[in-house]
């Protein structure tokens, strides 16, 4: 009844006046039309920023161009603020509700569970996307399970520049500590796009594993996350007494 409703008073908006209808109508009607008829699932792209955006004829170009730009709704989503301001002419409101919803939308493919069992490095990386895919810079992840692969938290504990990000481990372990977590993995993205692990990420990796040792506590993994796709340092071989391994038990260490 609400949908039927929202129909007929978006209908009826639509209708009203003399002469032809879709003659006069906006282009913005019609796509709020369809929206309301057939969900927001059969919008292109365009359409649906344009909703989002002024009213008028105005919209539809604008939400053409923007979309069309080099990296599309992608590159819309790494977009500073202000640049969204300075290249579409949009106050900053609107384009605060452009990237807002843009963001909704990218949290809105994390998994629903709030404390989901994570066993592989895939699975781990299809978690994290979303998050650490989008983002300018690097940061470093801690991600604390018990001892059934059950996530704990999932902490930010250091945030760098677009190529760099100095992680300090007594950050790392304080969180692990303080959760009384029986295993860590380890996550940071690469905002080039290029997944491949560094010299100095394996180093810290090991680095890290040796401290957990004295502590109790078992490193599975450290995944390195670029543009939709990720490589496991444990699927690498360069865990430390990980070599081959492909998944986790957190009751024995990578296996």
């Amino acid at each position: 009844m609400e949908r039927a409703a929202a129909m007929g008073t978006v209908e009826g908006a639509v209708s009203a006046g003399k002469g032809s209808v879709r003659a006069r109508r906006s282009g913005q009607e019609e796509v709020r039309e369809r929206l309301f008829r057939l969900g927001a699932s059969a919008l292109t792209d365009p359409e649906l920023l344009s909703v989002l955006l002024v009213p008028g004829t105005r919209a539809k170009h604008l939400a053409e161009e923007l979309v069309s730009g080099r990296g599309g709704l992608k590159a819309l989503l790494h977009m500073d603020p202000l640049h969204l301001c300075a290249r579409s002419r949009l106050g900053p409101v609107r384009a605060a509700q452009v990237l807002a919803a843009l963001e909704f939308g990218r949290r809105a493919q994390r998994a629903t569970e709030r404390r989901p069992r994570l066993r592989t490095p895939r699975e781990i990386h299809t978690y994290l996307a979303p998050s650490l895919g989008a983002l300018r810079r690097e940061v470093f992840h801690v991600l604390c399970f018990n001892p059934r692969n059950v996530l704990l938290a999932d902490v930010r504990v250091a945030e760098g520049t677009m190529d760099t990000c100095l992680v300090d481990p007594r950050e790392v372990y304080a969180a692990a500590l303080h959760l009384r977590a029986s295993a860590l993995v380890f996550a940071h993205n690469h905002p080039s796009g290029d997944p491949e692990p560094s010299a100095q990420d394996v180093s810290l990796t090991v680095q890290l594993a040796e401290a957990g040792q004295l502590l109790g506590i078992k490193v599975l993994d450290h995944l390195v996350l670029g543009d939709g796709a990720y490589v496991s340092l444990l699927e690498r071989g360069l865990l430390p007494g990980g070599e081959g391994c492909s998944r986790w038990d957190t009751a024995g260490g990578p296996g």
